[in-house]
């Protein structure tokens, strides 16, 4: 049994409408490609939606040459910008188009600048954290010293029976130390050990 004739006509349901527009059109672009890889042929598809989107299609040829004729226009019109900002070929620009290459080039200087204070305010930033660490790690150290000095005077006591000390060399300390020498001898050394605060 053959299929039978579809009625061309506009479809009412938005989602079937939908769904149909998707489907032909892939089938309508590879149709497209097809004819003109078969027929050595130059193609060109536009369709636009019912939404107002834009879908398009060339053949390799034709797009690559719009492509570079695009490409080359963009190049001028940057070359040309260009040379407008560096101060050159203004000749026969008016009072409007000078005051506009003024207003960008005052955007660009604000836009340097912007960047450049914060560039600026990072760099800060990061000394200040450095310089708070290294006083956090000055404070650690300080106080495990202390801890140090602090034991070795209670070791002091216990060695040599001193109860008190004088508060004046309670950030040196005298301990004896033995020295022998060549002869067999040993003699007793001080060597003081002082503990200087750290800088706030």
């Amino acid at each position: 049994m053959g299929r039978g004739k579809i009625v061309i006509r506009r479809i009412d349901n938005s989602t079937s409408r939908q769904v149909t527009f998707s489907k032909r059109r892939k089938g309508l672009i590879k149709k497209a490609k097809e004819l003109a890889i078969l027929c050595d042929a130059e193609v060109g598809l536009v369709i636009f939606s019912s939404t107002g989107k834009l879908y398009e299609f060339a053949s390799t040829r034709q797009f690559w040459q719009r492509e570079a004729a695009i490409l080359r226009h963009q190049l001028q019109n940057l070359q040309e910008n260009h040379r407008q900002l560096m101060g050159q070929e203004l000749y026969g620009l008016g009072v409007k188009d000078l005051q506009n290459i003024e207003n960008r080039l005052e955007i660009s200087l604000k836009g340097i600048r912007m960047k450049k204070e914060q560039l600026l305010t990072d760099e800060i930033q990061e000394i200040n954290q450095k310089g708070s660490l290294i006083h956090e790690e000055n404070m650690e150290l300080h106080k495990k010293i202390s801890a140090i000095r602090q034991e070795n005077m209670e070791l002091y006591k216990k060695l040599y029976g001193t109860r008190d000390m004088d508060p004046a060399s309670q950030n040196t300390l005298n301990i004896p130390f033995a020295i022998s020498s060549t002869s067999g001898e040993v003699s007793n050394v001080p060597v003081q050990l002082q503990l200087s605060q750290p800088s706030q």
